[in-house]
């Protein structure tokens, strides 16, 4: 498992410098590191603002009672589009904008909740609950 994501993680850096040589290559290379931070920027930005939502959401929910599952779950989603929108690359940065886009969240979304609900399931993942204090 460790090896096959190790092959994963150096062809997905790979790749990203591939395309990143490829833009410099197309459009110049200051216009590709202008790019590369532009689109760092927005993921900062996007983190802030679309986590700040998020997060309403879950105070929202917390407050009426309800679980904020999914709300956390969407969380993750933006988080990690932030991550791959700061980090240089132009498919991450793909990726990133559609795990931030809130047309696009729910299908990650429903992705992690069937994958957390398999690993459940197999009994890989287990949730304890705290020592009880009270």
């Amino acid at each position: 498992m460790q090896r096959k994501l190790l092959t994963i993680i150096v062809l997905a850096i790979l790749i990203e410098i591939w395309g990143v040589y490829m833009m410099g290559r197309w459009i110049g290379g200051f216009w590709t590191f202008g790019l590369l931070l532009a689109t760092s920027l927005l993921g900062a930005y996007l983190i802030q603002t679309e986590g700040r939502k998020v997060w309403q959401q879950a105070q929202q929910q917390m407050q009426s009672g309800q679980p904020p599952g999914h709300t956390l779950l969407e969380g993750l989603c933006v988080l990690a589009g932030g991550i791959l929108l700061i980090v240089p690359g132009f498919i991450s940065d793909i990726v990133g904008l559609t795990l931030l886009f809130p047309l696009t969240r729910p299908l990650y979304r429903l992705y992690m909740y069937r994958w957390l609900e398999r690993l459940v399931r197999g009994g890989k993942f287990t949730i304890y609950r705290g020592p009880n204090r009270w």
